[in-house]
């Protein structure tokens, strides 16, 4: 093959810079459509979870929608941080997304000295999913019956009582450290990997008490296996009429619950961005989600990426106090 001359090789070169130029100005739709193929959506905890309940319904009406399986990966470690770090990195396409939750979020910011990247300049804020209620369990073998007897009982023994939670940073976590920080509590934190493995030591007595989502805990305070002391809503769940909140119990404003949404790597397409709130809009409107919504109390969500931005915001400023007054931390 002979080489062309400078003048056709100058042309060449010229078409093909117009070519690129032309792609980059053609509408995303119009590249390339989204999904092209399966979408992986991390979840940064263990199995077992409100968590996962969320992404998994969820997960599985977008499947439906898109065309494209979306499957739940679990990735837990770190207080959510391996599977932050490794999402942040991924190829921003929309084919990577993951579960944001109030400890990857609001909480670790300011309870991490070093994260390997940055909340708030490394994801896009897709879309909040759920706010779930927390609930605070004990195990039956404590005596006390309600919220006022289980504060007194702990008061009257400093230290000998221990909470259980699905991670340093989880939301079980925070709940317990910021209902002892309101009540003046003195209990021992112990973290597991993942809401699975703490509660088989609540229900086995190991542990005594515990906060988690209703989602995970349910079945186990039908059975009476369990005892539910208190809400972190302000108004009591229809699903637990007759427990109350710990509002109610004379700490005017104590709210605390668990919330899920999605999030991007930062540079994924404001076009795939959108597609994807929108698309999660439609799922959360869908029967199977609203109505294990409703079992749950959970509240959707679906709102557009700037609404979940502010929340993101908001919860952060709410959290930073918190950490800096409770002396929350990684240990």
């Amino acid at each position: 093959m002979h080489d062309l001359p400078s003048s056709a090789k100058r042309r060449t070169l010229l078409k093909a810079s117009a070519a690129a130029a032309l792609s980059a100005s053609v509408p995303l739709s119009a590249q390339a459509p989204w999904p092209s193929r399966s979408v992986r959506f991390v979840v940064p905890f263990a199995p077992g979870g409100t968590s996962e309940i969320v992404a998994r319904i969820v997960a599985a009406e977008l499947s439906k929608q898109l065309g494209q399986t979306v499957y739940v990966e679990n990735k837990p470690g770190g207080a959510g941080v391996v599977a932050m770090q490794e999402v942040a990195k991924s190829a921003p396409d929309g084919h990577t997304i993951i579960l944001g939750h109030v400890g990857t979020l609001a909480v670790n910011p300011y309870m991490l000295a070093n994260q390997p990247y940055d909340v708030n300049k490394d994801f896009i804020p897709v879309t909040l999913l759920a706010k779930v209620p927390n609930l605070f369990v004990i195990h039956p073998d404590v005596p006390a019956k309600n919220f006022r007897e289980f504060v007194d009982y702990v008061k009257k023994n400093p230290g000998k009582s221990n909470y259980g939670s699905a991670g340093n940073a989880s939301a079980g976590h925070l709940a317990m450290e910021y209902l002892k920080l309101v009540t003046g509590m003195d209990m021992q934190h112990i973290a597991y990997k993942g809401t699975g493995p703490q509660l088989t030591d609540l229900l086995a007595g190991r542990t005594q008490a515990a906060s988690a989502g209703l989602p995970a805990l349910s079945a186990h305070i039908k059975s009476g296996k369990l005892r539910a002391i208190a809400v972190g809503t302000l108004q009591r769940i229809p699903s637990l009429p007759d427990v109350p909140t710990v509002a109610e119990m004379g700490y005017k404003d104590f709210e605390t619950s668990q919330w899920y949404g999605i999030l991007a790597p930062a540079g994924t397409p404001a076009a795939i961005v959108k597609r994807l709130q929108e698309e999660s809009f439609k799922a959360l409107k869908s029967t199977s989600v609203t109505e294990r919504f409703a079992t749950d109390s959970a509240i959707g969500g679906g709102g557009p990426s700037t609404e979940f931005a502010s929340f993101i915001a908001r919860e952060q400023k709410i959290w930073s106090d918190i950490v800096k007054r409770a002396h929350i931390s990684a240990d």
